[in-house]
């Protein structure tokens, strides 16, 4: 899935109208964001309270990435051909009917498939059949000069407002103080997160008409099809090793191994996720001065031994910290890792390229959270975050072996 198409329009739009939709589409962001935050915690809560051991909840979340991959996907085939605001709309919809699912199904199969059509993604990464979507109405009349920044406070918005949404994981433990059943509590939750659906909708609808350009290149790549061939296979090897600790099964295994509360976990993931959203700054500073590539293996290996290490640690507090450190180094690569793309690709092929890049990489991260559910269950629960640890460091091995001498134009400047 590609997000490098331009919405078309009016070209004499005011400036205050793009302002404004601009920030609609932030407000937007920002409520999904503050859905997600919550969503993802309680997900694993409600489904180990109402009876699913932590193998089936790793299904779940391979249900829920692959369904997320394979919209996406259709999503990027049918929107040149139609309006984005109603296609905005449809997910907003989508997010609601997810809220109003989840606490009114409990056979596996009925939970899996809402799991696979529905928004709530057990990830904490910036995906969903939304997000491109966003992405075409956010360059809708942007210039060149404002698209860079537009977008990094568009992912800004996103990172925080899911930090902001961590916290009111706790709610449920509030709510048992009231004399709702624990239960009961966390179908609220959800009912909370169909209401936030709503209120996107009612944001989506204030936005224009829209519709995307017809690609006017060839999608297929020319010059660029090795490399890109190269680095779609090692960031695969990326996400499938990210799949095994994405943020659901990651509290899990904080529920199972520490009996930790949701008060404290979403505390935790708050804390978390900030110290990601101010890592993306960092990361930008960092390759300007020792390039893209080390920026991407010079942070994500000491974040990768930080996770093995919390593996391995029999106090909850110095785990929180370990994972705390490595929550402020284990997204560096994500800026990073896109403009590296972009820059070492000719300018026709990057459409292809996002493309070939992105799709596998959302695919490889939906097959493992099953492994990962089916390896909490043995006597060292914390085989995932070992396993997950391993697979990274032998990517940014081979991504450091592979492409340390392949330069972006900007560094082969400065050589």
């Amino acid at each position: 899935m590609t997000n490098e198409v331009v919405a078309s329009g009016p070209a004499d739009r005011p400036v205050s109208k793009i302002r404004s939709d601009i920030a609609l589409l932030y407000a937007a962001r920002g409520v999904r964001g503050f859905g997600d935050g919550f969503a993802i915690i309680i997900l694993p809560a409600y489904l180990t309270a109402i009876g699913y051991d932590p193998a089936e909840i790793g299904l779940v979340a391979t249900a829920s990435l692959m369904g997320t991959a394979l919209l996406t996907l259709a999503i990027g085939t049918i929107a040149a051909r139609h309006d984005l605001r109603a296609l905005l709309l449809a997910g907003a919809f989508l997010m609601a009917c997810t809220g109003l699912a989840f606490p009114n199904v409990e056979q596996f199969v009925f939970v899996a498939l809402v799991a696979f059509v529905g928004t709530i993604n057990p990830s904490t990464g910036d995906l969903g059949v939304l997000v491109p979507i966003e992405h075409a109405m956010l360059a809708h009349g942007v210039t060149d000069q404002e698209r860079t920044r537009t977008f990094a406070r568009y992912s800004l918005i996103g990172a925080l407002s899911m930090a902001a949404g961590s916290l009111a994981a706790a709610a449920p433990d509030f709510l048992a103080l009231a004399g709702i059943g624990t239960v009961s509590a966390l179908k609220l939750m959800f009912y909370a997160y169909a209401v936030l659906g709503v209120l996107s909708a009612l944001l989506y609808r204030r936005l224009p008409h829209a519709q995307m350009d017809a690609p006017r290149v060839s999608a297929m790549l020319g010059p660029s099809r090795g490399v890109v061939y190269k680095l779609s296979a090692l960031f695969s090897l990326d996400a499938f090793a990210g799949g095994f600790v994405v943020q659901s099964l990651l509290a899990l295994w904080l529920f199972e191994r520490y009996d930790l509360s949701l008060s404290a976990a979403g505390l935790f993931f708050f804390w978390a996720s900030t110290a990601s959203a101010f890592s993306f700054p960092v990361a930008a500073w960092l390759a300007t001065r020792i390039g893209l590539i080390n920026t991407m293996v010079y942070t994500h290996i000491p974040s990768s031994i930080l996770l093995i290490l919390a593996a391995f640690s029999p106090n909850l507090y110095v785990t929180l910290g370990l994972l705390l450190l490595r929550s402020a180094l284990s997204q560096m690569d994500v800026p990073t890792r896109t403009s590296y793309v972009m820059a070492v690709v000719t300018p026709p092929e990057r459409a292809a390229a996002a493309s070939f890049t992105a799709v596998p990489r959302s695919l490889a991260s939906a097959i493992s959270p099953a492994f990962a559910g089916v390896l909490l269950t043995t006597s060292f629960t914390g085989l995932p975050l070992v396993v997950c640890g391993v697979l990274k460091i032998v990517y940014d091995v081979a991504l450091l072996f592979s492409f340390r001498h392949t330069k972006p134009p900007e560094e082969q400047a400065r050589n």
